[in-house]
């Protein structure tokens, strides 16, 4: 699991600049009026939810590493990356649940323009999501250094 471990700081970019991209698609899509952003926005999200499946479990593999590592060391590392850890559950569940709304609505044709400013609301909801997690895990390399180095043997 060590391959996992080491894959999560390669990943974790991915679903950070996809969730963010299906905002931004999101609230051009309502203020341009162009279907194709819509379209965008949705096939966005969709690789924005399967990156950040990846990201947790690659995710998970590290934290797991690191407590063998850091066995006894500060509290503030373990609360920071168990926020870390809650903040990109949070993330990941809430994104996949406006995947699921969103393809309700576009599945019975009532996706119009009421639900779309709501869901430009929603976006920049997940997007303070993204900012959270990434605080914490920023915290955990750049303040404690994890990750840095990680090499489980």
């Amino acid at each position: 699991m060590e391959l996992l471990a080491n894959l999560h700081p390669r990943i974790v970019h991915f679903p950070v600049a996809f969730l963010i991209l299906y905002s931004v698609f999101e609230i051009s899509g309502v203020i341009l009026k162009k279907d194709f952003l819509n379209k965008a926005a949705y096939l966005t999200l969709i690789f924005g939810i399967i990156t950040a499946l990846m990201s947790v479990l690659t995710g998970n593999q590290a934290q797991e590493a690191a407590k063998l590592i850091l066995s006894g060391k500060s509290i503030g590392i373990s609360e920071a990356l168990e926020r870390h850890e809650e903040f990109a559950t949070i993330t990941l569940w809430y994104f996949t649940a406006l995947f699921i709304l969103r393809t309700y609505l576009l599945i019975n044709k009532k996706f119009i323009n009421k639900w779309k400013y709501l869901f430009i609301g929603l976006g920049l909801i997940g997007c303070y999501l993204i900012y959270s997690t990434g605080y914490y895990g920023g915290q955990l390399v750049f303040k404690h250094g994890i990750g840095i180095h990680l090499q489980v043997k």
